[in-house]
């Protein structure tokens, strides 16, 4: 094949397509809008899985600089009621398939594993169309532009380039989460470091929950999820960041203290997350030319498999386009045709996990899903 790949967004979704292409000896041009790999945060932890991410990462040929990445003993996973009590504790024993290693870790060992200029930083998309005869052209917020064969858009939940494909928008799901952080929490906090413990800990409630996970060192991140409105959100002051804290720790009123000082002790400005979902089942009819990958495809509210499956489908799509060098249509078609099944099952589990953690019998239902009695993944 020597078609040149256009791949839009430098995430894990486009990396992993850009490295597996490369493995395969297809040319590709990732254009990313950020100005470098280091211009903003890349979030917190990611357990990669034995069945999606870590099949991308060994068509990728990268198993063994993920296997440096891994933080041993972070898969332990304990589930509290809202009083403190311990329903649920499990010690990561390391036979766990979900190894969990930082995602701005992961994403540089894709970027390092690509050739120098394959990423072209500060490409911010303003607009794509098509020319015809599958042909599309990407112009960007400087002025330039580029014309290609294939475009790949893995530019996330708002991506520029779904609109080739299909009308669908992300609608909010109904909740929100706000991030803290804690840092050297065994000596600056140890009532919420002991808490937490060596990995993850949940605790869910109707409504609302606190997830916390022990990252790199003796740091602790924390996710506060709210089911409330959009103008809940937009009544409170967030660049007022003590304030911020404590009408969010407000809706945790009656919770042990070792927990709501996971967000009241916040040693960062707590930041707002909304939780966008494009529709169940997402697809489209084949357009010569162009598909999508992860969120721009199939964004979901967070369910632990986003990246994962994002990893995957630029790994296969990588596989498929390098299975048929003169067709890509045909690549792109055995591509969509695994991809959409796979994801709309995906987003079904993940709704009804949502639903779960945030019910009225939220806790026990989590445990119940831990201990087998539940046949949610």
């Amino acid at each position: 094949m020597t078609t040149h790949v256009t791949i839009i967004g430098a995430g894990l979704g486009g990396l992993t397509l850009a490295r597996v292409l490369h493995v395969h000896g297809i040319p590709a041009t990732v254009y990313e809008a950020e100005p470098s790999p280091t211009a903003r945060s890349q979030g917190g932890m990611l357990d990669i899985h034995d069945y999606n991410g870590q099949l991308a990462l060994k068509a990728a040929d990268l198993r063994d600089e993920f296997r440096g990445l891994i933080l041993e003993g972070r898969q332990a996973m304990r589930v509290l009621d809202s009083d403190g009590t311990v329903l649920f504790d499990k010690a990561d024993d390391g036979t766990g398939g979900r190894p969990e290693v930082q995602r701005g870790e992961l994403r540089q060992i894709l970027l390092d594993s690509l050739p120098a200029g394959t990423v072209r930083w500060g490409h911010k998309v303003s607009d794509t169309r098509a020319l015809g005869d599958g042909r599309h052209e990407v112009t960007f917020a400087d002025g330039s532009s580029v014309v290609t064969s294939l475009l790949v858009g893995a530019d996330g939940a708002w991506s520029r380039v779904r609109p080739l494909l299909s009308s669908a928008t992300p609608e909010y799901t109904g909740h929100s989460v706000v991030e803290t952080y804690l840092f050297e929490a065994d000596t600056r906090h140890p009532a919420a470091a002991k808490t937490v413990g060596g990995g993850a800990l949940m605790v869910p409630a109707q409504g609302k929950e606190i997830f916390a996970h022990r990252e790199t060192g003796d740091t602790l991140h924390t996710y506060v999820g709210l089911a409330r409105p959009l103008d809940w959100f937009a009544a409170i002051d967030f660049t007022d960041a003590a304030a911020a804290r404590a009408l969010i720790a407000q809706e945790f009123g009656d919770w042990a203290p070792e927990l709501t000082s996971l967000i009241t002790d916040g040693d960062t400005a707590p930041v707002l997350r909304h939780h966008y979902a494009l529709p169940n089942g997402h697809r489209w009819d084949r357009v010569p030319g162009v598909t999508l990958v992860g969120d721009a495809a199939h964004l979901t509210a967070p369910n632990g498999e986003g990246a994962n499956l994002a990893m995957l489908d630029g790994a296969e799509l990588g596989d498929s386009l390098a299975a048929h060098p003169d067709d890509i249509e045909a690549a792109l078609t055995e591509y969509e045709q695994v991809m959409f099944p796979r994801t709309a099952e995906t987003a079904a589990e993940g709704a009804e996990l949502l639903e779960a953690l945030l019910s009225e019998n939220a806790p026990q239902r989590l445990v119940d899903m831990f201990t087998g009695h539940d046949q949610t993944r």
